[in-house]
């Protein structure tokens, strides 16, 4: 398994586990990043400090500390 940071620009995979805890695991549910959902990495913000991804039709960005704890599907 690993980190939805280490998978390449144009990825698609699919969520494996939160280690988010508290209100950003909640929060991340909520937009719909959870166990099973399919999620598509568009692209990385200059330095790799943001994170931008696609769930289902909508586009999210999400800061690299926050995708680090979305372990995905090699």
């Amino acid at each position: 398994m690993k980190k939805l940071t280490e998978c390449p620009t144009g990825c698609t995979t699919t969520v494996a586990r939160l280690h988010a805890t508290g209100p950003l695991k909640q929060r991340l549910i909520s937009l719909g990043i959870m166990k099973g959902a399919t999620l598509s990495l568009l692209a990385y913000a200059i330095g790799k400090s943001t994170v931008e991804i696609k769930v289902g039709k909508m586009q999210l960005a999400l800061r690299r500390e926050e995708a680090d704890l979305i372990e995905v599907v090699s």
